[in-house]
């Protein structure tokens, strides 16, 4: 599923899940083992940060009422203008969506390690897909996303539904995976499936590099 051409030279595996999937959980256990973890919800914010022209941007197309006193921005505020509005959406998409893709590319390139995870929560619906050498989705029930976004994060049973109601539907996301995490167990049982993972991705990293120096003519080193 690489795009064409394959800009990029490590293997990269595409992390998502639906909102309060366990998403950070996963990211970190990688990033525990040593591999890279390029996190583009930590991004989004950087590229509207005060003082940014993304975030020049975002309050010339939306008001300054989607600034805090402090002149940050004020996520909330922004969330509600245009969580029901497609154009509103749209527009606030093209102002992120290629600051964001910029940044990830950037550090994407220069973060090595034997392979990468990129955690895009919105990579399937993105279009997305094309920029990783494999999808990774983190799963859980709607049922048990529901009560983390009101318990964890304070949203109204009201409020978590049409949240999750605006996501792409569950089957739809494990359909376009390649590999799925379980979130419904431990935490042990998170790291084992994690652990094995990650051994699937070395050899695939490994066969990757191996193709790569055949291709080019290059001489296999040894370990």
């Amino acid at each position: 599923m690489a795009a064409t051409p394959r800009d990029w030279t490590v293997f990269r595996v595409g992390l998502t899940g639906g909102i309060a999937s366990g998403k950070s959980t996963v990211a970190g256990m990688f990033a525990a083992l040593g591999v890279p973890v390029i996190d583009t919800d930590v991004i989004a914010r950087e590229v509207v940060a005060p003082g940014t022209p993304g975030l020049a941007a975002v309050s010339a197309a939306f008001g300054r009422e989607v600034l805090l006193p402090d002149g940050g921005l004020d996520r909330r505020r922004l969330r509600s203008l245009v969580f029901d509005d497609a154009g509103r959406r749209r527009r606030l998409e093209a102002i992120l969506h290629p600051r964001i893709l910029e940044r990830m590319e950037s550090l994407s390139a220069t973060a090595g390690g034997p392979y990468q995870v990129l955690v895009i929560p919105l990579l399937l619906e993105s279009g997305l897909r094309g920029r990783v050498d494999r999808v990774l989705v983190v799963d859980c029930s709607e049922s048990v996303q529901r009560t983390r976004l009101t318990v964890r994060d304070g949203e109204s049973a009201a409020s978590a539904d049409r949240i999750l109601a605006a996501q792409l539907d569950r089957q739809a996301r494990l359909e376009g995976a390649d590999d799925v995490v379980a979130n419904a167990g431990t935490l042990e049982d998170l790291r084992r499936r994690v652990l094995e993972l990650h051994g699937n991705y070395l050899r695939a990293a490994a066969g990757l590099q191996s193709t790569a120096s055949t291709n080019t003519g290059g001489v296999k080193g040894t370990a």
